[in-house]
């Protein structure tokens, strides 16, 4: 099959997005011999791929790479978690952020959140750009919007009851635990108001055991939702969260092999699994350009000539584990966990034994529920590990991203 005929082809957009990069001084050399209009997927394939190391570089006081503009040019300063590494910085110019406005549009189309609706926004609001443009986008939409930010989260609960809230946006993670937060204080969330949530930062989303438990802990619907703070608000799901569906009007998307990066075609006839490289069209105050997100993505074409990713992301391809020869995401374990039990917590310890990843799981619970998850992931990850039991409480709880992978070799 012809490859041009796989992906929506906005060369218009591309070509503009060059001419602007172009002139810049990070891209400058990156662009050297390419026609000035490129014309074809081949010639476009010519610009290098970009990696999170590439666009970290060196910049000066941890500003990402592309955001080269005069610094008085940019309106929002963020900066990412910093899970793989050291934060990054990274910066917007009003037409950006307007951009990102209109991106996470489609997020709330999808959930279909209308002016009458009521949003809790549950995150801290600190310079993690978390749901910043998510509340935007709410309140340019005429939506009231309270901020969680600084509230503690049984505050958060209550003022979701009381305050009648239809929408919440949260990461799974912290989802599951104001569910639990709220039962300890009599707060019943799920004869509230709520009726839809919108996560984002975490794969829970799109894992049918963590899905349902926010579904019934909430009594709503949930709205998965991927981004990145370097990219953009790149992907939504729907309501029957079997996968995300990326934003093509604003990024154009390609699929690569994780051995050794040739691209990948994607058809509707067949998924192909791969790592996603996305271009981000309206973000010109720092251009990404065949950004590697580091995502293994199981991908489809849908009739309508959609891209889905089936099961959303199924990991961050540096997080992926192999144990005795098995390819083990975290997102994986915590799909048994919660089927399992619900409300545990948990923490994964991974070590390294010669060329192996070896694998330590702790659960909040008994020693029998402990025995019964080891039994579990023997069986339906192909792999045996060590599970203890740890008394209920004692492991971290998380409001953005969950970090439950220690690192020990």
């Amino acid at each position: 099959m012809d490859v041009m005929t796989a992906y929506p082809w906005p060369l218009g957009r591309l070509n503009h997005l060059l001419e602007q990069a172009r002139a810049r001084p990070f891209y400058g050399a990156r662009l050297t011999g390419l026609p000035p209009s490129i014309e074809s997927l081949d010639q476009w394939r010519n610009i290098p791929l970009l990696n999170k190391h590439e666009l970290q570089g060196e910049g000066q006081n941890g500003v990402a790479t592309v955001f080269d503009r005069p610094r008085t040019d940019y309106v929002r300063f963020h900066q990412t978690s910093g899970t793989t590494g050291h934060p990054m910085v990274v910066l917007d110019t009003q037409d950006d952020w307007s951009w990102w406005l209109d991106c996470w549009d489609k997020v709330l189309d999808a959930a279909e959140v209308k002016s009458n609706d009521v949003a809790m926004m549950a995150f801290s609001f600190g310079p993690f750009i978390g749901f910043w443009t998510a509340a935007e986008a709410m309140t340019r939409r005429g939506i009231l919007t309270i901020p969680g930010g600084g509230l503690s989260s049984v505050a958060r609960a209550r003022m979701i009851v009381e305050q009648q809230c239809t929408v919440v946006c949260l990461t799974p993670t912290y989802g599951l635990h104001l569910i639990e937060v709220a039962k300890e204080h009599g707060l019943n969330l799920r004869g509230s108001r709520v009726r839809c949530l919108i996560v984002a930062g975490e794969p829970g989303g799109s894992v049918p055991s963590v899905r349902k438990l926010l579904e019934d802990g909430f009594g709503s619907s949930v709205i998965d939702h991927v981004g990145a703070s370097e990219i953009g608000a790149w992907g939504y799901g729907n309501e029957q969260g079997s996968g995300i569906f990326v934003n093509e009007d604003e990024f154009f998307a390609e699929l690569i092999s994780v051995q050794n990066q040739s691209p990948l075609d994607v058809t509707s006839q067949h998924t192909s699994e791969g790592e996603l490289v996305l271009t981000s069209l309206g973000r010109l105050g720092g251009p990404v350009i065949r950004y590697r997100t580091g995502d293994l993505v199981n991908a489809e074409k849908t009739q309508d000539g959609r891209l889905f990713l089936h099961g959303g992301v199924i990991g961050r391809i540096d997080d992926m584990m192999t144990i005795r020869g098995v390819n083990i995401f975290p997102s994986s374990i915590e799909a048994i966990v919660r089927e399992l039990f619900s409300e545990a917590e948990f923490r994964i310890h991974r070590s390294r034994r010669g060329q192996m990843d070896q694998l330590h799981v702790e659960v909040e619970g008994t020693s029998q529920q402990a025995e019964t998850l080891q039994s579990e992931l023997s069986v339906r990850l192909a792999i045996r590990t060590q599970v203890d039991s740890v008394a209920k409480g004692s492991l971290p709880r998380f409001e953005a991203k969950a970090r439950r992978v220690i690192d020990d070799s």
